[in-house]
């Protein structure tokens, strides 16, 4: 089993792209100050926000942490920064931890596209979104400050993407994700209790009624098929009733597993928007969907 992975979300905020690349860039002491996450930034060696340029950040996850990190790449045409960590903390769970940043611009604001790629030491490490969550919580806090006393508004919608390597191949893992959902609660049974059907099975417009556990409580879940693509193993769905629209205004996953040499790749992208500026982003579920596809991924090898 590959223990590397990549994590991705958006951030939409209210600053402009310009201004919110220019702390990463050139003004990295300045974060420590107005975010609650990093305690302090330091230049270790070289110029700030110069390729090749030391840093090391103590910031808080669950404990204090450090992290001596390198400008790997720098952009600023397209408002991007690479870090790679060669020293601290992570590196007690991960081989290589590699953050990608770039800011882009929209008509109001701007996106703050946040990206790990990392190589875990072993299975048992949990993929880094907890990390994630912290980048989009001081994301806002820092968009926050610079957008001060110009009509700081909530942004509200997101998108998050995963990636999780497999050793099944991508036609095996999209045959039951599109046609074969009602499989999953005897595959699973511990996280999925029961999948209904309304309609064909892996048709576009049909509608699955979905018995979960998730983060220690039972949850029900109705989604429409909005899209289906077997040439790419594709599948797009969108919630329309259950718990998850007691959190998020509206919430749509698409599903592809993507072949390699060896195995697949499962890519899962979600795209929501909060009701509220308090509720976190899903990451926990990104998290689970993780879980669940490994134990979809033991059936399929095991089968054969």
């Amino acid at each position: 089993m590959s223990h590397f992975g990549k994590v991705e979300t958006d951030v939409h905020i209210n600053a402009s792209a310009d201004k919110f690349y220019e702390l990463f860039s050139s003004k990295l002491q300045h974060i420590g100050n107005d975010c609650s996450i990093r305690s302090s930034i330091e230049k270790h060696q070289g110029d700030c926000g110069k390729l090749g340029s030391i840093l090391i950040w103590n910031y808080v996850h669950g404990k204090s942490c450090v992290s001596k990190d390198i400008v790997e790449a720098i952009d600023p045409a397209k408002n991007l920064i690479t870090f790679k960590v060669i020293e601290g903390d992570l590196l007690n769970h991960y081989k290589t931890f590699i953050t990608t940043i770039q800011v882009s611009p929209k008509e109001k604001g701007s996106v703050v596209h946040w990206s790990y790629e990392y190589e875990k030491l072993h299975a048992q490490i949990p993929n880094p979104h907890s990390l994630m969550q912290l980048a989009a919580t001081m994301s806002r806090e820092m968009d926050a400050h610079l957008s001060e006393g110009e009509g700081h508004q909530d942004q509200l919608v997101g998108k998050i993407e995963v990636d999780v390597h497999m050793n099944a191949s991508a036609e095996m893992f999209h045959e039951i994700v599109e046609s074969k959902p009602h499989h999953v609660p005897n595959i699973s049974p511990g996280r999925v209790h029961g999948a209904t059907m309304e309609g064909d099975w892996g048709k576009v417009g049909s509608i699955i009624t979905w018995h979960y556990t998730h983060g220690g409580k039972t949850h029900v879940d109705k989604e429409v098929v909005e899209a289906i693509d077997p040439k790419n193993n594709l599948i797009t769905v969108r919630v329309i009733e259950g718990d998850l629209l007691k959190e998020y205004k509206s919430f749509k996953i698409t599903v592809q597993a993507i072949p390699k040499d060896k195995g697949s790749v499962v890519h899962y992208t979600a795209e929501y928007e909060r009701l509220k500026g308090h509720i976190p982003d899903p990451h926990s579920l990104m998290e689970y969907f993780n879980d669940l596809t490994k134990d979809l991924d033991a059936h399929l090898i095991n089968k054969n």
